[in-house]
């Protein structure tokens, strides 16, 4: 009875020791152990990493992407998370500061909110460093167009210049304005925000534009273009900021003209509808 006893603890032992090592193939073939869950509380001892990418956050797909897990101090684990899933995507055993976590041939389905963290043997079972910040990789073939707008100026000093500010709706991307007729782009940005603002002298603002951004890292993937925004001048100095005047102006137009025509069938369905009754449409009283 002592060994049958004996037996089932030696058979249970791995199923209570979950602190080991597992390879990326063991995590993608079974059960992943428990310690890897994102820890509930903070660790204010355990500093968090920081997590980077290359060749960009934003890629088409097909693309080999790499996720760099950058720790404070040596730890001999790291691992890599993704936003809304408790077991890890990859995971490193080594004593370094710096793990690298392989992408290959990323898909859509890649895409979407990565952070890491990383631990030491000496560490209470299932505690981790404070996650690193979140990194927001997307994988598409077109980014979505922007939107390009003038900001208002301050009315108490309008100032010699105007800016527009192009939209988009990612950050960290290079934005490029357009002046229509003109090959070249105007001017380039690179912004920590999903905009850039572009300045541009009072005096040459006058002109149609247009603008697009792209991934400042290749490959690169770009926007649709943005729809034309039209400035104008009145002579005065001061400027007229519309967008797409030609199709409002047609629009209004044939706004004026379907009515007109309502009204002048409806006058003639009146003229009709006296004579047939033998009355004079054009007698008084």
């Amino acid at each position: 009875m002592a060994l049958v006893l004996i037996l089932q603890l030696l058979t249970l032992w791995p199923l209570c020791h979950t602190d080991v090592t597992w390879t990326s193939t063991q995590e993608a073939q079974g059960p992943r152990p428990s310690t890897y869950s994102i820890p509930p509380n903070s660790y204010p001892s355990y500093p968090k990493p920081s997590l980077g990418v290359q060749p960009a956050a934003v890629v088409t797909p097909g693309i080999n992407v790499t996720l760099t897990c950058r720790a404070p101090r040596p730890a001999q684990r790291f691992a890599l998370f993704r936003s809304g899933e408790t077991a890890p995507v990859l995971s490193q055993d080594m004593f370094k500061e710096l793990a690298e976590f392989f992408l290959e041939e990323v898909t859509e389905a890649q895409g979407g909110s990565y952070h890491c963290c990383y631990r030491n043997p000496q560490w209470a079972p299932g505690d981790w460093s404070h996650p690193s910040d979140a990194l927001e990789l997307l994988v598409t073939d077109q980014l979505p167009s922007p939107s390009l707008v003038v900001l208002p100026a301050p009315v108490e000093e309008p100032g010699d210049t105007v800016s527009l500010r192009c939209a988009g709706h990612v950050r960290n991307m290079s934005f490029v304005l357009y002046r229509v007729g003109e090959a070249a782009p105007l001017q380039y940005r690179d912004s920590a925000q999903p905009w850039a603002d572009f300045p541009l002298p009072r005096a040459l603002a006058p002109g149609t534009y247009s603008c697009y951004y792209h991934t400042p890292a290749a490959p690169y993937v770009l926007s649709q273009r943005s729809a034309e925004l039209v400035i104008s001048s009145d002579g005065s100095g001061s400027l007229d900021y519309t967008r797409g005047n030609l199709v409002r102006l047609a629009l209004a137009g044939l706004v004026l003209v379907s009515l007109a025509t309502l009204v002048i069938l409806d006058w003639r369905s009146g003229r009709r509808t006296l004579s047939s009754r033998g009355l004079d449409p054009d007698a008084c009283g």
